[in-house]
């Protein structure tokens, strides 16, 4: 890492700013910018401080913007999310020629429309994955190609979706042969639901409880998310991470530094750290995401969950990532989803 600790040096402490600053970000929390080991090493190599503060919500981190205005520093933002917080004013563009780990970025990410307004980037491409689903090795012997698989009779009553409107109206619409952020057809989506409900023998909730429900048998199949996958199997859960022929949901995370920031330059250097291969790879062996940096994702030892997945571009290529949903299309999906749920 001693590579890796010079170069964060050279980035923060260049002139005029020779002091130390204290770095606001805001972000889930456990999610790859509070790893203790990660802060310690920025810390050590700039003498900057790096203080969290967490939300719960796409939503929360929208109000915390609004009502704390200079509180943060970095603020971590969905790419589904971006284009209401820049509508906002509440960000700054992003100046790239303070990265020096900008040009190994995926120009698609780099392009995604979420983090592009205007002619100016306001994310840096930092982590993404998929929702797919994933299956039970004791149950397949050979690996499901289609989410028929959720509807397959032979699973009833160990089946599982997330309680989640939103992702449950996207898988419908992925099964249904529709555009996820473009549904056309919503009563076909309404009636491939009402189809599954029978097999669904409970909804989970979060990560720690799909593996409780998977290791106990409870689950078959399930809809999850690539990242905790890649947790799972490295705690030696027994399941394979399947992104069927219909496609799967993909999501973007962008880190964007917010108007009123007081640290912008210390915040461009955290920015570049958390984009650094190597402190990727430290990521990935905890169970990351995956990469927008290409070379992170070249630098991950060959049997990594995410070098696997992402070196395959039959099953990236598959993907549809997520845009930003209209509020009255997101309440139309919550009332279907209650509807459902209440007629089970």
């Amino acid at each position: 890492m001693t590579r890796l600790l010079t170069a964060i040096a050279a980035v923060t402490l260049t002139a005029p700013a020779l002091h130390a600053d204290e770095i606001r970000v805001l972000n889930w929390q456990g999610y790859g910018t509070d790893l203790e080991w990660a802060v310690e090493a920025y810390e050590e190599a700039t003498g900057n401080t790096v203080v969290h503060e967490y939300f719960n919500s796409e939503q929360e981190t929208l109000t915390k913007m609004r009502t704390n205005i200079g509180a943060y520093d970095v603020v971590l933002i969905n790419s589904s999310f971006t284009p209401q917080v820049v509508a906002e004013g509440l960000l700054d563009p992003i100046d790239t020629s303070k990265l020096k780990n900008f040009s190994n970025l995926d120009p698609a990410f780099v392009g995604n429309a979420g983090l592009n307004g205007e002619g100016e980037l306001y994310g840096v491409p930092w982590a993404w994955g998929m929702t797919s689903i994933a299956v039970s090795n004791a149950d397949f012997d050979d690996m499901p190609t289609s989410l028929s698989v959720l509807w397959d009779p032979k699973w009833e009553g160990r089946v599982s979706i997330r309680d989640d409107a939103v992702e449950a109206v996207q898988i419908g619409a992925l099964a249904t042969g529709q555009n996820i952020n473009d549904v056309q057809d919503l009563e076909a989506v309404r009636s491939k639901l009402t189809d599954l409900m029978p097999s669904i023998s409970t909804y989970w909730g979060s990560e720690n409880d799909w593996n409780q429900n998977m290791a106990s048998g409870s689950f078959a199949a399930a809809t999850y998310w690539s990242g905790s996958a890649a947790r799972s199997i490295g705690k030696g859960l027994d399941i394979t991470f399947v992104v069927p022929d219909e496609g799967a949901i993909g999501w973007l995370d962008g880190l964007s530094v917010p108007k009123d920031s007081a640290n912008k330059d210390a915040a461009y250097s955290f920015i570049d750290w958390m984009i650094d291969p190597e402190f990727y790879v430290g990521w990935d062996k905890e169970g990351a995401p995956g990469s927008a940096n290409t070379a992170a994702t070249a630098a991950l030892p060959d049997d990594s969950f995410n070098k696997a997945i992402l070196k395959d571009p039959t099953l990236t290529t598959k993907v549809q990532f997520m845009q930003p949903l209209a509020d009255e299309k997101r309440e139309e999906f919550l009332k279907l989803w209650q509807d459902l749920k209440a007629a089970q």
